[in-house]
């Protein structure tokens, strides 16, 4: 592990600005970018054609640019459904490499497991994505650099963070979809908690939680602007989540260039008000998460609103009334 030279969010996000702009990927204070809800009833080849379609749809130029897929990796249980599924980051590895990047790792750092490469290999990403090995990355081994936070919300002050990310033009968010027994939720920026390194912060990453949760969610999202996402609805986790839930299908991918604006559709998919959970107020306002400032594309929430069964603590998160919460 080295440490190279300190960085402050500014200095890094104007250095990234001066090599590529990603078309799409921007965020604006004043409205959030469109958000995709696409159907998938299974973990088909049909996925490969989906994922070249949300990168046609969001016009992402990514020609000679690196791509980091970041999906969610926490634990096996062959029961239940805790990791997104490996053919949804295989159709985006080959869908990016197709629209020109130049390259695409897949980079992970669970904070419950040490040996990440058989994690990945029990929830069948060697069997499912050739070569696997060859362009993932653990982020937990990762060589790392201090980034300052300039307005922390959490107790932290600054974070030790993978070089193979904080080095990408576009990192991809894929998470599953599923409840979280703290948080309400756990969607593509809960799933920046990957990102924080093992061999810094220890397994599991317990200052995450000691900083506070939400604030440390809100935290990370503020470090990644170049951030798009791409949720595993097809089959999601209700009820413990995010380990000890049980599946619930949903059969949707939904995908946008701002976490939160994908984060707020997919909660109210989830019959979760967004308004009620705290990393997304944090980061966007409550008034910006009404489901109107959202402009979305393909299905429509109401078509696809699957009723996610909640811990009885975190029924004041239940979305109730019109489709809005009100």
């Amino acid at each position: 592990m080295s440490a190279s030279v300190d960085l402050t969010r500014r200095q890094w996000v104007a250095g990234a600005a001066g090599t590529a702009v990603l078309a799409g990927c921007g965020r604006t204070p004043a409205k959030l970018a469109p958000v995709s809800i696409m159907r998938a009833a299974a973990y088909s080849e049909d996925l490969y054609a989906l994922m070249q379609s949300i990168i046609a749809e969001h016009r992402l130029d990514v020609r000679g640019k690196r791509v980091v897929l970041k999906p969610n990796l926490v634990e096996f249980d062959q029961n239940t459904v805790i990791n997104t599924h490996p053919k949804m980051v295989h159709a985006a590895l080959e869908a990016f490499r197709a629209a020109g990047a130049a390259d695409v790792r897949v980079a992970e750092g669970p904070g419950h497991r040490r040996v990440t490469l058989d994690l990945a290999d029990s929830a069948g990403y060697f069997s499912i994505v050739p070569q696997f090995e060859s362009f993932f990355t653990d982020l937990n081994l990762d060589e790392v650099t201090r980034v300052n936070l300039a307005r922390p919300q959490s107790k932290l002050r600054s974070l030790y963070l993978p070089n193979t990310v904080l080095g990408c033009d576009l990192l991809v968010s894929m998470p599953k979809m599923k409840a979280h027994h703290w948080v309400g939720a756990t969607l593509s920026m809960k799933n920046l908690f990957g990102l924080v390194p093992g061999g810094v912060y220890g397994w599991p990453k317990n200052v995450l939680h000691w900083a506070g949760i939400n604030e440390s969610i809100a935290d990370l999202h503020s470090l990644f602007p170049r951030t798009f996402s791409i949720v595993d609805g097809i089959v999601g986790m209700e009820g413990n989540g995010p380990i000890q839930g049980t599946p619930r299908p949903v059969g949707v991918v939904v995908a946008g260039a701002d976490p939160v604006a994908v984060d707020a559709t997919c909660c109210r998919i989830m019959h979760i008000d967004p308004r009620r959970v705290g990393y997304l107020t944090m980061a966007a306002g409550e008034e910006q998460l009404a489901e109107n400032l959202i402009p979305q594309a393909g299905e429509k929430i109401a078509s696809v609103a699957t009723r996610f069964a909640l811990l009885p603590a975190l029924e004041s998160f239940r979305l109730t009334g019109s489709a809005d919460g009100s």
